[in-house]
């Protein structure tokens, strides 16, 4: 008996352990293999503009030419010709041969802005007789046009600066000087010129148009200057 309770236990433990060796465990997902395309590069740089400058000697109205000295580090170039332009493309890099452009090119690029420049002043001078505030009959024949101008403008300003020649005390010529263009500043309100609009003031003998030693008389420092800005 003892050796069958033997030969059973025995068996029932090698049954315990088959048992718990066969357990089942759960399957494991097989890897999935994960690939990834190249990614394609959609995005293109835009072309970048090439920037220059535009540099063109434009006339005055009057006509007149001066000239101009485009430069950098490249090097230079003299614009002294109307309608004269050049480039510049880089600032290491000398600017163009100066070309000829027409004036239809000139106010297709630059139109809107010649339109919105403000009108040039316009300077008068008017003289006086000696000694007083009374005008030449040329200079009042000359007031026509101050008025003319005046009325064309849309928003005019109006500066009247009195002068003397250097015959006469210095204190005695600045107050001569501001009383004619005291004098011009009532003539333009009397003939419908509005009197915020202008300035008056006095340079005595001291910016006469013809250089004098003292106390000599010159009728053409004997003025006012008029300005229409």
């Amino acid at each position: 008996m003892r050796s069958f309770e033997v030969i059973f236990s025995v068996t029932v433990l090698l049954f315990f352990v088959n048992a718990c060796s066969t357990t089942q465990r759960p399957a494991q997902e097989p890897i999935r293999e994960i690939t990834r395309e190249p990614v394609r590069e959609t995005t293109q740089r835009a072309t970048e503009p090439v920037r220059k400058s535009l540099f063109v000697l434009v006339p005055d109205p009057d006509g007149k030419t001066g000239e101009i000295i485009v430069a950098n580090k490249g090097g230079s170039q003299v614009l002294a010709r109307p309608r004269e332009a050049t480039e510049v493309k880089d600032a290491n890099e000398a600017p163009a041969e100066p070309f000829l452009m027409e004036e239809s090119q000139i106010q297709e690029i630059f139109g809107a802005a010649l339109a919105a420049q403000p009108e040039r002043p316009v300077r008068f001078n008017l003289y006086f007789k000696t000694g007083s505030t009374d005008l030449t009959e040329e200079s009042e024949r000359a007031l026509r046009e101050i008025l003319e101008t005046v009325n064309a403008r849309t928003s005019p300003e109006i500066s009247i600066i009195g002068h003397t020649d250097r015959a006469g005390q210095r204190e005695q010529n600045y107050r001569l000087g501001l009383d004619r263009a005291q004098r011009i500043k009532e003539v333009l309100i009397s003939r419908g010129v509005s009197s915020p609009l202008i300035e008056i003031g006095s340079h005595g003998e001291d910016n006469p148009l013809v250089e004098t030693e003292d106390e000599i008389p010159e009728p053409r420092n004997r003025r006012v200057e008029v300005t229409v800005r």
